[in-house]
């Protein structure tokens, strides 16, 4: 018998997979601006700080993927775990409108 408290299959692959391409794709742009760039209104250790949180942030992304494709999209993820990701998104958008702002000035 299968639980009704779990979403649907289909459910999950509408709203997961592209919700888990939305966050590999910025965290592979920030990760590159975060290493090509000298953003100069944070120190050294703030950049490098972040990048590594972006990192950490892809890792995990990609064994979500994986393992949604492992199990054929049978599989969630807990929003404890989507929060801080969509944290460090937010936060490099923050930084990169803010290096793009300072730019033009």
């Amino acid at each position: 018998m299968q639980n009704s408290n779990l979403p649907e299959p289909e459910l999950l692959r509408t709203v997961l997979q592209p919700l888990l391409e939305d966050f590999q794709y910025w965290f592979a742009r920030s990760h590159d601006f975060l290493e090509t760039e000298r953003v100069e209104f944070m120190s050294k250790q703030e950049q490098s700080d972040l990048l590594s949180r972006v990192k950490e942030a892809q890792e995990e992304v990609k064994t979500a993927k994986m393992l949604f494709a492992a199990t054929d999209g049978q599989v969630g993820i807990e929003m404890a775990t989507l929060i801080p990701w969509h944290g460090v998104v937010t936060e490099c958008w923050n930084v990169a409108m803010r290096f793009r702002q300072e730019e033009k000035s």
